[in-house]
This record gives structure tokens, C-alpha cells and sequence, in this order.
């Protein structure tokens, strides 16, 4: 499944609320499914810039796909760490090199986090990408 389908997914299930504060305690419910991140992994390096809440994100490669985990100390932030991951992971490379960074537009989350929030989720895809062109 490309990248623009998973957004396409979240999208449609973020568009299944009818209001912010539905989507807002939907997304708090997707952090909840984020597994375990081993705490040896919070390291300075694996820190996400950008963020208010702190973010780690790692980042595995496994054949030509790169496959991402993460987490975050900030409960609504977990929830955007989850989506972000579902979105990004098992994408090969060269598909994460040419991701746009329009994707919160697109998701439509501006409705439902604020600009910090935003930049925080800009600094998690700057990441990702960071990792893409690395890998």
C-alpha cells in the first residue's frame, strides 16, 4: 500500500467523527495501540526536533523498506506518533525520499491539534526523511 493510501485511510477515519473532540479522543486512543518502546531507545539522538513534547523515533531497514518506531511522553502526542508510523513504516526508500510535507493539510489534523502540535508532527516527517536519505 503507497504512502498517499494510508493517508487516504487515516483520512477516512478520521473523517468518520463528526466532531474535533471525537477525533481528538479517537487519536488519544490510537497512542494506546503504539508498542512498547524500549526505553534504552531514548537517547538525544532519537529525539525529534520541532517538538513541545518530547518524541523519540528509531528507525529499522529491513531489505529496501525502512520500518519506524516510536513514542512520545505526551499522551494526544502518542496518538500522533501512531498515525505517523502507520503512515511512514514498511515504505521503501526511495518512497520516503519523495514524500510531501503537505501531509497534515491533507489529513486535515490542523482542525484537531495545535501549530505546536503541527510542528511536532512536521519534525517527525523531517525525521523520517532524515533517516530515507541516510539509509
Amino acid at each position: 500500500m503507497s504512502i498517499k493510501q494510508r493517508v487516504e485511510n487515516i483520512k477516512d477515519d478520521l473523517d468518520f467523527f463528526d466532531d474535533e473532540l471525537a477525533k481528538y479522543e479517537y487519536i488519544i486512543d490510537l497512542g494506546k495501540k503504539l508498542p512498547v518502546f524500549d526505553e534504552v531507545n531514548k537517547t538525544p539522538e532519537n529525539i525529534v526536533h520541532g517538538c513541545t513534547s518530547q518524541v523519540w523515533l528509531i528507525c529499522e531497514k529491513k531489505n529496501d523498506k525502512l520500518f519506524f518506531y516510536g513514542t512520545s511522553d505526551a499522551i494526544i502526542v502518542k496518538g500522533l506518533v501512531y498515525i505517523i508510523l502507520d503512515i511512514f513504516s514498511n515504505s521503501t526508500i526511495q518512497e520516503l525520499k519523495e514524500v510531501d510535507m503537505d501531509i497534515i493539510r491533507e489529513l486535515e489534523l490542523s482542525e484537531v491539534i495545535t501549530p505546536n502540535r503541527q510542528s511536532g508532527v512536521i519534525g517527525m516527517i523531517k525525521k523520517i526523511k532524515e533517516y530515507a536519505l541516510n539509509a
